[in-house]
């Protein structure tokens, strides 16, 4: 675990919340914070970093565990799937999950 996402986790880990409704620019899902919602997806975690140059940590899931949530050693969080997709870094990425802000596909390099 890097050390952007071992603070985020120290602040926010065990922390779940149970929203939905109408979003910004999508809609309003859960989020959990919790490290073991990505446990056995550890090979997409490093396939994506490989990808993107860049330490992908879990930190959670959204959608009830639809998705998979990770950070990155710069602090942004992304959406892991068959794609990555990105929040934003800092408060700004929370703020666009509880807010209902569509993530941000990201090409790989």
């Amino acid at each position: 675990m890097h050390s952007a996402a071992a603070e985020f986790l120290a602040e926010f880990g065990g922390l779940s919340l149970d929203i939905d409704g109408q979003g910004i620019t999508m809609a309003r899902t859960p989020v959990s914070f919790d490290p073991m919602r990505g446990d056995g997806e550890e090979e997409r975690f490093a396939d994506w970093g490989q990808e993107v140059g860049l330490s992908l940590f879990p930190i959670g899931s959204l959608e009830s565990e639809r998705f998979c949530l990770g950070m990155s050693e710069t602090g942004e969080i992304f959406l892991v799937e068959a794609w990555l997709a990105s929040f934003g870094v800092g408060d700004a990425a929370l703020e666009n999950l509880i807010r209902g802000v569509a993530p941000v596909k990201v090409d790989a390099e």
